[in-house]
């Protein structure tokens, strides 16, 4: 629902001005700066000096010429980013240049299969090939790949069944960055060298981009970014992207479709030329490498098919609406793309008709008798192409871990705008950056107003304490749930405190309050019916994260619109505190967090930011006819037992051996945490209020010292 939702509300965020193109360029700046940030192509890219042709004193960089001579083939690379290249071919013609074009493969080819050099790919999709045949000069750059060989730690012995860009994603978007920014960043590198070219030669020949499938995504994203490409292809990608949730878990981008489906992406590259070919064969894809011998079973489901056709129109039909507005304003400017359409099933993408209509648009007519020519064999002798792969993975793997190195210095920098010089001072100046990490780290939703309308049934009767299974209204749909244990000693009118116990993954409230022989029992020793048998109050919550790849799924539906599960876990317990508050024996002023786990997680991630002299506006309805303005209750303490340690790091490295990149938690990446909140700073969030970190020394969630 909150997708569809989404989708309805799109476009009214949209402030788009039609009056000129120039004023239409101008009014794309803000979105196209937020959608830069969301695939986390921020990074400064290396000056472009020149293409590196790649040679050695046994091995010349040419790999092969066309076998009419019309083009030579041969490898290079390019600097991206700090310590990134890219890497892969660059097909020169004999004759002057026409065009320059990044020809983008599908992340399951290799740069040869579309020049040629390697089988694979059918020969009608040898578009490299047949783009420097027609005069231009292409650059082909490896994309990171679908294999697995690389994704592990060779030193630590551990491999996973995650694709070469799963491994990537992982620890990136644990810093702001993403396996899409990294190779946007590298097409954008592209056009830097392009551009570079066009100045030397004192010409200005258009660019292009022109991608098949994850190339395709990555051909939109780039021509959405940057001005400087004149035309964009993109081929077997192209649709309406509401399932953006079942596809892999590295096309996740972090509130995409509040603002961004795709035809939002293509207004941006508008009023350039951009041409969809909508549903040629594409490698499809069922779910990650199947786990081999000696490599861990945790990489994230999600599957590719072959773009849905009528998706794939309605897409369209949403995008052109751009060109046709700025018909009127824009003239020769407006470069009208076309779509095209397949009812058969057997149609390779990038096939001659495309890429000469292409070149057509941008200036260049190919004479239709033009066959081109195939090209050589490749003049390497001993080349791998899995050595640049590794290469590559390992850049980019690098660049993350030098990014997580220094993360703390942005923390530092953010947190240090709270002012320590009074308790008072800091509660004041702290709100901000709690509201700053709930937006952005969180994704916070609004306040819950419909009442809690509780059901209760005792469903536990001990002689210390009795226990009643609780239900609360949060929002339409969605409920809250727990248990409650009342003491049998409670008098009339008597207030006690209330511990709030929270359980671990995949666990139930029971398994907090059941006794030895239980399965719940060997982890939480029973902890909330102890407190109860001691004279606390208890409530045991039903937490989300329950159901193995269920809640997993949650989390990838929640993703793109901006959301974790903690943006639905917050609400739940402000709607439980609320109701606790109410009853008749429980002080509302102390009411205390204990989770354990992924309890402890919560302990870090739900009572910071339900602070004290919180209000809400609960509107007018039937059962109150006023709209009135309710004080929240706040946890007054927090205790967070087997989670706490340096957070980030157990997400992002690769090179620990308890580190999360190495397991089936594959929702447990918070988009830039890094740069935002540490488990230290989340912990600020809770000053003045006490805050208690509970550790066993043989727990493998950390070392002491992260701990301390």
């Amino acid at each position: 629902k909150e997708i569809e939702k989404a989708r309805e509300q799109r476009d009214s965020l949209w402030k788009r001005d039609y009056s000129s193109v120039e004023a239409y360029e101008k009014s794309l700046a803000p979105y196209r700066e937020k959608f830069r940030t969301i695939i986390g192509a921020v990074d400064p890219r290396v000056p472009a000096k020149g293409l590196e042709f790649i040679s050695t004193t046994t091995q010349d960089s040419l790999v092969a010429t066309a076998a009419d001579g019309s083009y030579t083939v041969h490898a290079v690379r390019w600097p991206v980013l700090d310590g990134v290249t890219a890497e892969g071919l660059f097909l020169k013609p004999k004759a002057p240049a026409v065009a320059r074009v990044v020809a983008l493969p599908d992340a399951d080819w290799t740069p040869e299969m579309i020049v040629g050099l390697a089988p694979g790919v059918d020969p009608a999709s040898h578009y490299a090939a047949h783009l420097a045949a027609f005069g231009c000069e292409v650059l082909v750059p490896t994309l990171i790949s679908r294999d697995d060989t690389f994704s592990g730690n060779a030193d630590l012995g551990r491999f996973t069944n995650q694709t070469h860009r799963e491994w990537v994603y992982r620890s990136a978007f644990e810093m702001g960055r993403h396996v899409i920014g990294y190779e946007v960043q590298k097409v954008l590198a592209a056009v830097d060298q392009f551009t570079l070219r066009n100045e030397a030669d004192g010409k200005k020949l258009p660019i292009a981009v022109m991608g098949v499938s994850e190339g395709g995504l990555l051909a939109l994203y780039s021509a959405a970014l940057d001005t400087r490409i004149n035309g964009a292809v993109v081929s077997g990608y192209f649709q309406l992207r509401d399932d953006v949730w079942q596809e892999p878990i590295y096309r996740n981008v972090w509130g995409l479709l509040k603002e961004f489906d795709d035809a939002d992406i293509a207004s941006m590259i508008a009023p350039r030329l951009l041409t969809i070919e909508k549903n040629p064969i594409i490698p499809e894809l069922e779910g990650p490498p199947k786990p081999r011998p000696g490599r861990g079973a945790g990489a994230a489901p999600g599957v590719i098919k072959r773009i849905d056709l009528l998706s794939a129109l309605n897409a369209v039909k949403q995008s052109a609406v751009h060109w046709s507005k700025l018909d009127s304003v824009g003239g020769s400017n407006v470069k009208h793309g076309w779509a095209i359409s397949y009812n058969t099933p057997d149609v390779h993408p990038m096939a001659k008709p495309v890429t000469t209509q292409v070149l057509k648009q941008l200036g260049h007519t190919v004479p239709d008798s033009l066959t081109p020519a195939k090209v050589g064999a490749d003049a390497r002798k001993g080349f791998v192409p899995d050595d640049r792969q590794q290469r590559q993975v390992r850049e980019l793997v690098d660049f993350t871990q030098k990014l997580l190195r220094n993360s703390f210095k942005t923390r530092d920098k953010l947190f240090a705008q709270a002012d320590r010089s009074s308790v008072e001072k800091y509660v004041a100046s702290s709100e901000k950056l709690r509201e700053q990490v709930y937006q952005e780290l969180i994704g916070k939703l609004p306040d819950p107003t419909m009442p809690p309308n509780p059901r209760t049934r005792k469903v536990l009767e001990e002689k210390e304490y009795t226990g009643y299974e609780v239900v609360l209204d949060t929002y339409p749909d969605v409920i809250a749930t727990g248990i409650l244990l009342l003491p049998t000693d409670l008098k009339p009118g008597e207030k006690r405190p209330v511990v709030v116990c929270q359980h671990g993954l995949e666990g139930v409230p029971m398994d907090t309050i059941s006794g030895p022989g239980s399965e719940g029992h060997k982890y939480y020793k029973g902890f909330a019916a102890e407190l109860a048998k001691r004279g606390f109050i208890t409530y045991a919550p039903q937490n989300l994260y329950r159901g193995k790849d269920l809640f997993r799924t949650l989390q990838r539906k929640s993703n793109p619109l901006g959301r974790s599960l903690f943006s639905y876990i917050i609400p739940q317990h402000q709607v439980t505190l609320s109701w606790l508050a109410t009853l008749p024996n429980v002080d509302a002023n102390r009411i205390a967090f204990y989770g354990l786990s992924y309890g402890g997680k919560t302990a870090v991630r739900v009572p910071p930011f339900l602070a004290p002299g919180r209000k809400v506006e609960v509107p007018a309805s039937a059962l109150n006819p006023q709209p009135s303005t309710v004080n929240l209750p706040s946890y007054c303490l927090s205790i967070c037992s087997a989670d706490y340690n340096e957070w980030v790091s157990k997400n992002a490295s690769t090179d620990l051996p308890f580190s999360y990149v190495f397991t089936p938690e594959y929702e447990i990446f918070e988009w830039n945490m890094g740069h935002v909140a540490n488990y230290a700073e989340l912990s600020m969030l809770m000053t003045p209020r006490p805050f208690m970190v509970e550790r066993g020394h043989d727990d493998g969630v950390g070392i002491d010292e992260w701990v301390a």
